[in-house]
């Protein structure tokens, strides 16, 4: 564990470096392939960065803000997109930008600061419910059909509170409105709200850009078989990088494909979605909010039971199996 402390440590000294280069080197090359091929070398570096570790402790920090994060923002700034084109007026900044799931906030906040604070609160008492269940097991008892409603607080709850206070952190440090890095997801009426707008918007830009966005362009025609491949396309490539999350985190283990079916049949349905509704039947018809929303939640609870969760919860087991062989 000492020695993969001193490593992680090494890692985000090395990221740090590389970020730097990134800020001062590559923009002098014209925006395009020229500058992507200065910029490649530290993507290279990202990938290989959590193969150093065993612990899933030190490899998702590491997949999700490098190998993730800064990696597809490095990739858009080579083309003078996504959040760090214009360039940030500082190396600190930069650093910031490119290596954590923030975006400057461009409008001027809201004051909801009383609502958010009853909603924040009503989640780190449901975080502490979800620990006393995991810590005395009383989940194991527990019938399967709820269990798929509570895996998927277990994982957003904690990450939306940790991530929320890193940015909260870094939103004092640097000194601006940062955009919030969840948008109360469980309240989606439609998968595209969900995806689009709820669900990670730092991710979803991303891929907005670096994906969706080019693949219309390039296709010759507006229509709706352009935004469903552009859409199907992006969550492909999502499902493929959680599948590598996976590989790292359950020590080299072979994905199932679950995680990217998962992505796959997500991206169709909200491909379809956003067809239909902008087609004439989409217009003529049109759905009571509280049952869309029911429709949504239940959509998301099924389908991450069905396929994400249990090779999660497999990525788990084996970790717990290797742990226990090495104690022995």
């Amino acid at each position: 564990m000492e020695e993969e402390i001193k490593r992680f440590a090494l890692v985000w000294v090395s990221a740090i470096v590389s970020v730097s280069y990134c800020y001062y080197i590559p923009p002098r090359i014209k925006a395009g392939v020229p500058r992507l091929l200065f910029i490649l070398p530290v993507c290279l570096q990202f990938f290989v960065s959590p193969m150093l570790f065993s612990s899933w402790f030190f490899i998702f920090p590491i997949m999700f803000f490098l190998t993730g994060m800064a990696t597809l923002k490095l990739m858009l700034f080579a083309f003078d997109l996504g959040s760090l084109s214009p360039r940030p007026s500082s190396l600190f900044q930069f650093i910031c930008f490119t290596c954590f799931p923030i975006k400057k906030l461009e409008q001027n906040p809201k004051s909801q600061f009383n609502f958010h604070k009853w909603i924040l609160a009503a989640k780190v008492a449901t975080v502490g419910v979800l620990f006393m269940f995991h810590v005395r097991g009383y989940k194991y008892n527990l019938p399967p059909v709820l269990l798929w409603g509570i895996y998927p607080l277990y994982m957003y709850l904690p990450f939306e509170l940790g991530l929320n206070l890193l940015k909260s952190m870094l939103t004092i440090i640097l000194g601006c409105d940062l955009e919030p890095v969840f948008d109360e997801p469980y309240l989606a009426t439609s998968l595209q709200d969900f995806w689009g707008r709820r669900w990670n918007p730092m991710v979803s830009s991303i891929l907005r850009s670096g994906i969706y966005s080019p693949l219309r362009g390039r296709s010759k025609s507006k229509s709706g078989l352009s935004k469903f491949i552009g859409a199907s396309t992006a969550f492909l490539a999502s499902g493929l990088f959680h599948e590598l999350i996976f590989f790292y985190t359950s020590g080299h283990e072979t994905p199932s494909g679950g995680v990217t079916l998962f992505y796959v049949l997500n991206g169709v349905c909200t491909a379809t979605e956003i067809v239909v509704k902008r087609s004439k039947f989409g217009k003529r018809w049109t759905v009571r909010p509280v049952v869309s929303w029911m429709l949504t939640m239940t959509f998301m609870v099924v389908t991450s039971g069905w396929l994400y969760f249990p090779q999660m919860i497999r990525g788990y087991q084996i970790r717990q199996y290797t742990k226990y062989i090495f104690v022995s």
